[in-house]
């Protein structure tokens, strides 16, 4: 389904070559002050126009649907809308000819071929952007001490950010793409929040991000590198009364509870999909293996983009613990 959460619920919808984007907030506290400008920053850091990143160019300026009156929220669902104006349906002449690692075919099976397949239809990143809009609302029903810092750590396997726009510029000119790693830091969580199993901490935050298109891995404090240590070198101690402790290597989570501690979480992006160099796919109308050329605009690397996804998909997961 197309729905999140419990106490702050999610619906989003559209599709990427559709007239409009959104998403649907219900559960939104009342009385919290909200003005479009209060977008402008994270979308802005969502929007295309830096190196590596798609030319296609949208406005991404909300229009709040309803919920909102005289600059708050009055408790009602509140709905968000983008328009979508810079699309090139015909870039995507046959989609019969399914494109490699996309969800072309399995949406076609899904839905019995009535999916809209224009720029990936409702499996686009286009959708991002209503993502990162309920993100700016999921930060302000957190408390004030919660502070996020995301950033890159690597790409294409190279974690010297000096080298990154080289390989932006290689992958470009080759007609090819990379990967990426972003690690999201949440400073402020109080210890208290989530629950065993189902409900944890890891499971909310991971069932979001691996909603996001291009995700293919999600790691928590020392992640996979924990399984290379001994428990002696991998326990956190607790050194004083606050519970703090001596390293993280829990990533903030002990139980799937927070613990008081920095929450760190890491996101893989795997290469974008939508590549210019031809390839060999079968064709579902010819019944052929046949060459194909993918068009359209696409970033050459989606983690670039995808980093305030990341950090807005947290913060919801986290707004739904925290009401």
């Amino acid at each position: 389904m197309n729905q999140f959460g419990n106490k702050f619920r999610l619906s989003i919808w559209g599709e990427s070559h559709g007239p409009q984007i959104g998403i649907l907030l219900d559960g939104v506290p009342a009385g919290i002050p909200l003005a479009i400008s209060d977008f402008e920053e994270d979308l802005a850091r969502r929007r295309s126009g830096g190196l590596g990143t798609t030319p296609r160019r949208e406005a991404d300026m909300p229009q709040l649907l309803s919920g909102i009156y005289q600059g708050h929220t009055t408790g009602a669902p509140l709905a968000i809308a983008f328009e979508n104006n810079n699309t090139r349906s015909q870039d995507y002449p046959d989609p019969a000819h399914c494109r490699p690692s996309h969800a072309d075919r399995t949406a076609m099976v899904r839905f019995a071929g009535y999916n809209d397949p224009r720029g990936g239809g409702h499996f686009s990143g286009r959708l991002t952007a209503g993502l990162v809009a309920a993100g700016v609302v999921a930060k302000k029903i957190l408390p004030a001490t919660v502070s996020f810092t995301t950033r890159l750590t690597e790409i294409g396997g190279c974690t010297d950010p000096d080298r990154f726009d080289d390989i932006l510029r290689e992958a470009t000119s080759s007609h090819d793409s990379v990967g990426g790693i972003v690690e999201c830091r949440i400073k402020g969580i109080p210890a208290g929040w989530g629950d065993p199993f189902f409900d944890s901490v890891e499971s909310l935050v991971a069932h979001l991000l691996f909603a996001v298109p291009g995700v293919k891995g999600v790691e928590f404090g020392a992640g996979f590198n924990a399984a290379r240590h001994r428990g002696s070198e991998n326990n956190d101690r607790i050194i004083d009364a606050q519970g703090t402790t001596a390293t993280n290597h829990a990533g903030g989570i002990d139980g799937g509870i927070t613990n008081g501690n920095e929450l760190i979480v890491r996101v893989a992006f795997k290469p974008t999909a939508s590549i210019a160099q031809p390839q060999e796919t079968f064709n579902f109308s010819s019944g052929r293996i046949e060459p194909l050329t993918i068009r359209g605009r696409h970033d050459a690397c989606i983690a670039l983009r995808g980093a305030v996804v990341v950090e807005a998909v947290v913060a919801i997961a986290l707004a739904d613990l925290r009401c």
